[in-house]
């Protein structure tokens, strides 16, 4: 079973999945960015493939994936730094997200089959409209077993969300605003209007939230509604003002939201 089955298989609440850009702070990061969050009880990990264009993401993001290109960082390089992941005793799931452009640049299928030999479980690509993934890349990425998770945002149609439900892969990631990524103090009530109207629905593939979540009533907020919560710009600022120690980044993520 793949590694995301198998997470929300055995667990259907308070699932906690961290993202981080690859190549920030430092380039050879990674590997100890992965070790380290597993070792403190996260229960997926998204590492970001740093982009120049990165449509969705705020400015902390940004300035990590500005940072990480300028370490250096590049799609090979990450693949060359992930290839022993599983060696390292990493069982996690780990999802890479990235844009289309650079995963297209390297080739669709050359991607996935480099996801597969590294032990990587699943990608998400914000840009990669639904009717292309299905035309054009489902069957590849299911070649390799490789889950295309698709984003859903308060803007989604019903219909569109019960078809993206039909043939989702792994979960659906919900996007707690049409806005870009970054923290929130909380969750207003048509937020949560909308959380409660997508649980409602009775989806069936889990579905985690994403976008804004960054202390316990933002995290409590969607983790009520959902399977658990995606944390990102939090733990990147978190880790920076850390200094790179990641120990103490995710000690100090998991007090602001416990």
């Amino acid at each position: 079973m793949n590694r995301i089955n198998e997470l929300f298989s055995q667990k259907q609440h308070n699932v906690l999945s961290i993202y981080f850009c690859a190549g920030f702070p430092t380039l050879d990061s990674t590997a100890t960015i992965i070790r380290t969050l597993q070792d403190k009880g996260i229960d997926m990990i998204e590492v970001g493939i740093p982009f120049s264009d990165p449509m969705a993401d705020g400015p902390v993001i940004q300035h990590a994936a500005t940072q990480a290109l300028r370490n250096g960082m590049t799609l090979r390089k990450l693949f060359d730094q992930l290839q022993d992941i599983r060696r390292q005793e990493v069982t996690i799931p780990l999802v890479l997200m990235g844009y289309l452009n650079p995963i297209l640049q390297y080739g669709f299928e050359a991607f996935c089959q480099r996801c597969q030999e590294c032990g990587i479980d699943g990608v998400i690509i914000p840009d990669l409209p639904f009717k292309d993934y299905m035309e054009e890349y489902r069957a590849v990425s299911q070649r390799y077993d490789i889950k295309v998770t698709m984003l859903i945002t308060p803007e989604t149609s019903e219909e569109r969300i019960r078809l993206i439900d039909q043939y989702a892969d792994g979960f659906i990631y919900m996007v707690s605003s049409a806005a870009i990524t970054g923290a929130q103090h909380d969750f207003n009530e048509q937020k949560q209007a909308y959380f409660r109207r997508i649980e409602g629905m009775h989806l069936q593939h889990p579905r985690m939230i994403g976008f804004g979540i960054s202390n316990r009533q933002t995290f409590e907020a969607a983790a009520a509604h959902a399977a658990g919560c995606i944390i990102g710009s939090k733990f990147v600022t978190l880790l920076e003002e850390a200094g790179g120690d990641v120990a103490l980044a995710a000690d100090r993520l998991l007090a602001a939201i416990r």
